[in-house]
């Protein structure tokens, strides 16, 4: 357990000498505002408070920037460390490879936390300030920053199973914006493409609902759609929030991060120093 703070210790300061928390938290602060304020207009008309159409907003924000943030901070956990010669040094020390990820893994997630929860809770207060605020809305709103996190973790994950395998910091990179653009982009493309060509057949009906949220990036989506009424009337998501039990979104955007964790170890076993 010591060994294992040691290198989340470690790696924290790393996060604060190189302004990495500072920038991550003021992108989720700018980007979180502009669409509170951006997307406060059909309130009025939706019969909801401005804090609920914030929340709807920062949904589909997270949904690109959450992914995003966490393989930024992991693709060169590993590959990195390669790259600069201290992969060595880093083995040496008296812990595990499990334990060094798990480390690693602590101090990122609590940066991403930290991040995620002053983005978006700056803007929800704003929002509620300005525009009203229900108790519907601020359980969204709790739920949108643990979801975040969760979805984080994730990619987390993901980055270090690609920095393991990568040759080096640079090519990690690219593996990195080639995953988070087939998870975030492309998968949802692909099963578009799919529905249209199925024209409301068995696919639409009974396989798309569950191969859409086998994807960790609309897990989190439906997640936070089917569990608030007044999310959904703002998402345009209803439909397919209701096509699938209530457990299946949670128990996706759970089990992933085990999945990317564990490859990443079995990835990471595999790396000479």
């Amino acid at each position: 357990m010591t060994r294992f703070l040691a290198i989340a210790v470690a790696e924290m300061h790393i996060l604060r000498r190189n302004r990495w928390l500072f920038m991550a938290t003021l992108i989720m602060v700018l980007f979180a505002l502009a669409l509170t304020f951006a997307g406060s207009a059909p309130t009025g008309a939706l019969g909801v408070d401005m804090l609920t159409v914030s929340v709807a907003s920062m949904t589909t924000l997270s949904v690109y920037l959450a992914p995003l943030l966490a393989l930024m901070i992991s693709f060169d956990s590993i590959a990195g460390e390669s790259d600069r010669g201290s992969l060595a040094l880093l083995l040496a020390y008296p812990a595990g490879r499990g334990e060094i990820l798990l480390g690693k893994f602590t101090a990122h997630i609590a940066a991403l936390a930290f991040a995620m929860t002053i983005g978006f809770g700056t803007a929800g207060a704003v929002a509620a300030w300005f525009g009203g605020v229900s108790v519907d809305s601020l359980i969204a709103l709790l739920r949108l920053i643990l979801t975040s996190i969760l979805l984080g973790a994730v990619f987390l994950a993901l980055g270090y199973c690609l920095s393991a395998l990568a040759g080096g910091a640079t090519a990690a990179a690219g593996m990195s914006a080639g995953l988070w653009l087939i998870f975030v982009v492309l998968y949802d493309l692909g099963l578009l493409g799919a529905v249209v060509l199925d024209q409301g057949g068995v696919f639409t009906q009974s396989v798309f609902p569950w191969v859409m949220v086998a994807n960790p990036a609309d897990a989190f989506r439906v997640w936070n759609i089917a569990a608030s009424d007044s999310v959904a009337l703002t998402s345009g998501m209803t439909g397919a929030a209701q096509a699938l039990p209530m457990w299946a979104a949670p128990v996706s955007l759970l089990i992933w991060p085990v999945i990317g964790f564990a490859l990443a170890r079995a990835a990471f076993q595999r790396v000479e120093p």
